[in-house]
């Protein structure tokens, strides 16, 4: 990666502006955490949030920065980054997660920044700037992700099942009540190991485009610690629109399914960050939540509402890539 001359306030007003889509990442994604234990009674929402902004730091001292390695070095061609590509990148996932937190659709924040990415990546340098590769592992990820989820999800609602068949519902609630905090847990673990890595890969990416940094040295520790303190942050002040809709409104949950869900979706995030693939944890745990539904029977899963959400999915590169394009006529004016 070429350095070039970026001054210190830009470098600072940017690593600030990637602490925000961070911040959002956390506020727009908390519903895939907490949605599961909210809309089953498990606990109230401050305390859910509370649960999942306490693990999404933790998960500091579990991964490794595989996925901050495939954001910063693996997506886009390291000799076009600059600080108008960032800035474009980010104010192109920060306001698709700002549309699609105001109508309250489960997209994903992980590939409206990889869309932000690709389109000020080809407003600068084309579609020769872009790294087939790592492309494919993320893009391939979003059916992968949500099927493994549903997969996961439905195989583990089958075999609690028959594992508690003979069990009073009554007694079966509250061991799963109990379960849930634990699969809870494990599920904001791999929201915050699999989701931060992806705000870390983009300051690296500015760092060592300014010259701060040297694409040999590790990734600088503050920007681990304010990375994983502001997706924690964000998820502190949860994005209730979308709550409802991961929670109730794709399919009915107990805390039998909620707990299957979780664990299905937790399995899959760690899978996932291992691999350095940067996943979708809202597809993983939509996907998740349609599994233990369809389980239970296929009627039991609202597939008008899943079928809405899926084209979210389908439209978020395209257009938080069209937004960043656009971001990065407007910042090369500006910055």
């Amino acid at each position: 990666m070429a350095t070039m001359e970026i001054g210190l306030a830009t470098v600072m007003f940017l690593v600030a502006l990637a602490l925000l889509f961070d911040f959002m990442n956390g506020f727009h994604d908390a519903a895939n955490s907490i949605a599961t234990v909210v809309s089953t009674g498990v606990l109230k929402p401050h305390q859910a949030v509370a649960w999942a902004a306490f693990f999404n730091i933790v998960a500091i001292f579990i991964f490794q920065l595989k996925v901050a390695t495939t954001i910063g070095k693996g997506t886009i061609d390291p000799m076009v980054v600059d600080h108008v590509v960032v800035f474009g990148a980010l104010v192109g996932a920060i306001a698709w997660n700002i549309i699609t937190w105001y109508y309250g659709i489960p997209s994903s924040s992980s590939h409206a920044l990889i869309g932000g990415l690709v389109g000020a990546a080809v407003a600068k340098g084309g579609f020769g700037s872009l790294l087939a590769s790592g492309l494919i592992k993320t893009v391939a990820f979003i059916l992968v992700s949500p099927l493994l989820g549903f997969l996961l999800g439905s195989i583990l609602m089958v075999a609690v099942s028959w594992i508690c068949f003979r069990t009073p519902q009554r007694k079966v609630d509250k061991w799963f009540r109990r379960l849930q905090l634990l699969s809870a847990s494990l599920y904001s673990l791999g929201h915050g190991g699999n989701d931060a890595q992806k705000t870390i890969g983009i300051i690296w990416m500015l760092l060592i485009a300014a010259g701060i940094s040297q694409s040999s040295d590790p990734v600088p520790t503050w920007v681990i610690v304010m990375c994983y303190l502001a997706i924690g942050l964000g998820t502190m002040f949860g994005g209730w629109r979308i709550v409802k809709t991961m929670g109730q409104r794709i399919t009915k949950l107990k805390p039998i399914g909620g707990f299957c869900a979780e664990t299905g979706g937790a399995i899959t995030l760690f899978l996932a960050t291992a691999l350095g693939i940067p996943v979708s944890t809202t597809h993983t745990i939509t996907g998740a939540i349609v599994g233990v539904g369809s389980a239970r029977k296929v009627s039991a899963v609202r597939w008008g509402v899943a079928g809405s959400i899926v084209w979210a999915w389908i439209l978020t590169i395209p257009c938080s890539a069209l937004i960043a394009g656009g971001a990065w006529y407007v910042g090369k004016m500006i910055l």
